[in-house]
């Protein structure tokens, strides 16, 4: 199974604290890294010009560039005012305001500034809009948050690209948490300023999450749930080989082992819930395994334990993870069960609480089960994948060299071995372990050449080197060996923009990657994401809204809300200002 999400360097994702898009993405239990970083999507082209980071050198004042305070507007422009004029005796009222304002005395600002805007004549909006942002400026500093955006707004209606001023009211609704409006007041901003600053750019990444953070947890606690496709979840099962619940049915468990009629399954000799289940699993009808499995749990039959655990596996799945927990708890703490399920519990335990931003939790977890069952190749798998989230690469390392130990023919892990230890070298700029790295995956596709999972990752890793053309190669390898996985063409698709900017053939592939699987959200996030790059932004909200529907964590709709709101934001400011960012 080929990647599902474009991999970054672990603490990526803007460099906020917790775990990025595609960290999270991991620990859901696909066999590879995941993800696409939770970035202000439409800013992404500007910041790599160049100047992302600067600071805001005078983020107060005047509406156009000039001379002028920290927090207020100095001189007008062009020649000097005739100080008995109207405009002169309100200039005069606004310089002592600003006298007063660096002095720190800034009830007597307001008063200079008020005075400033009551003799301005009306028809002379850009210094009238300028003694309003100021006569803000001294509001802000008293902490009047309503007063600075009353002002704001008028300074705005008066010059409606005032930067100065949308900034400024931005920052006043932030204080009066008026979150929909702060958005679109810095989303204004961040596209006059062409994506250049980082602190328009970071208030904005700040709005968007909590928004994200608000509208997922109500809408994920009414959430339907819903059962992902059968390419995900045979994805999300092949990451394991001594899970006990998704092993085929025994001998000895059908009562018809030697049918192979077409179309006519075997049926279970006993009356058990969980052997239904199973057989339901290998018939690939997995609506039912849960109400199967409750079944076996409620008349407490022969395979409780592992009924349990089956149950619990796919509550992860359907992402409730809060019905999931207390039947895994249950099968950790059964001593008599098999060791096989309770270290298995622990894996799935460990994974959803690294999933929810709990590593210490996670890593006790995973602890535990190397603990109990020392042999359990997954466990050093899985854990592998921990560390890298944790981004200690060295003891990832030796957890995938103790996995293979154990599992000589784990192509997987020889993969993400071979993965994290590019990753470090990459991330460290050292040109001869890259290439120790590429050279490790030529090794692998070349050991395991069935495994799509090892051209997956090289490919990954040759677009980091911009070895386009080859890993566009590795991606067609993906597909001849797993034409149905929908994921590929998405990277496939990407690679066709990055490369080629080719964007008709990339659209192709995605939708391509949708018609494969209608539940494949990461094909519905990378259209949205794509659609807002090509300013086609009601497009891209429906794309959004359909990978919300299918989001399979809290956490991952959080983010899919936020780049729904940053793409809506965008449609209010082109409704209000006429503004719209630059377009592929």
């Amino acid at each position: 199974m080929a990647a599902s999400k474009p991999v970054e360097a672990p603490g990526g994702g803007g460099g906020t604290a917790g775990l990025s898009r595609w960290q999270l993405a991991l620990v859901l239990g696909a066999p590879i890294l995941l993800g696409a970083g939770a970035i202000y999507l439409w800013g992404r082209r500007a910041a790599r010009r160049g100047k992302g980071a600067s600071e805001r050198k005078t983020p107060e004042g005047r509406a156009s560039p000039g001379p002028g305070g920290e927090g207020v507007s100095g001189q007008p422009d062009g020649p000097g005012h005739d100080e008995m004029s109207p405009l002169g005796r309100a200039q005069a009222a606004k310089n002592k305001g600003n006298k007063y304002f660096k002095a720190g005395k800034y009830e007597l600002a307001i008063q200079c500034y008020t005075e400033a805007i009551s003799l301005c004549p009306p028809e002379k909006n850009l210094d009238l809009s300028t003694f309003y942002q100021n006569r803000a400026a001294a509001y802000e500093q008293l902490q009047k948050w309503t007063e600075v955006a009353q002002d704001c707004t008028k300074a705005v209606e008066l010059n409606p690209k005032y930067v100065k001023a949308l900034f400024r009211r931005a920052k006043a609704h932030e204080k009066l948490d008026n979150k929909k409006e702060c958005l679109e007041d810095v989303t204004a901003v961040c596209i006059l300023e062409a994506f250049q600053n980082q602190q328009s750019m970071l208030l904005a990444d700040k709005v968007l999450k909590l928004l994200g953070k608000e509208k997922a947890k109500e809408k994920y606690k009414n959430r339907e749930p819903l059962m992902p496709s059968p390419q995900f979840i045979k994805s999300y099962f092949s990451s394991f080989t001594d899970d006990i619940i998704s092993q085929p049915l025994l001998k000895g468990e059908k009562s018809d082992e030697d049918k192979d009629k077409e179309g006519e399954a075997s049926e279970v000799k006993e009356n058990s819930g969980y052997l239904r289940a199973k057989q339901y699993m290998e018939e690939e009808n997995y609506d039912k395994i849960i109400s199967e499995s409750t079944k076996e749990i409620e008349a407490k039959g022969r395979y409780m334990a592992e009924a349990l655990l089956l149950r619990a596996t796919f509550y992860l799945l359907i992402g409730n993870a809060s019905a999931a927990k207390p039947d895994l708890d249950q099968v950790i703490s059964m001593e008599d069960a098999n060791v096989k399920l309770r270290a298995n519990a622990l894996i799935k335990r460990g994974s959803m609480f690294m999933q929810q931003q709990q590593p210490a939790m996670s890593t006790q977890d995973f602890n535990m089960a190397a603990d109990i069952d020392p042999q359990n190749a997954d466990v050093y798998h899985h854990r592998g994948q921990l560390k890298i989230l944790l981004d200690q690469i060295e003891e990832a390392v030796e957890d995938f060299d103790e996995c293979i130990r154990l599992r000589p023919n784990s192509a997987l892990a020889q993969a993400q071995k071979c993965f994290a230890l590019y990753r470090q070298a990459y991330t460290g700029s050292n040109a001869l372990t890259v290439q120790a790295a590429m050279k490790g995956f030529e090794d692998v596709i070349k050991k395991f050449p069935r495994c799509a999972e090892g051209y997956a990752l090289y490919a990954q890793a040759l677009t980091d080197q911009q070895q386009f053309g080859k890993a566009d190669e590795m991606y067609d390898k993906c597909i001849d060996l797993e034409p149905d996985n929908a994921t590929t063409y998405v990277h496939k698709g990407l690679l066709q923009l990055q490369w080629k900017q080719d964007l008709d053939k990339g659209l192709e592939l995605i939708s391509k990657a949708i018609e494969i699987d209608n539940k494949c959200d990461f094909a519905y996030e990378t259209m949205g994401t794509i659609e807002v790059q090509r300013g086609n932004l009601d497009k891209a909200i429906e794309m959004f809204n359909k990978a919300i529907n299918l989001a399979k964590s809290e956490m991952e709709m959080a983010h899919l809300y936020s780049l729904c709101d940053a793409a809506y934001a965008q449609t209010e400011v082109a409704k209000k200002y006429g503004l719209k960012p630059p377009t592929l």
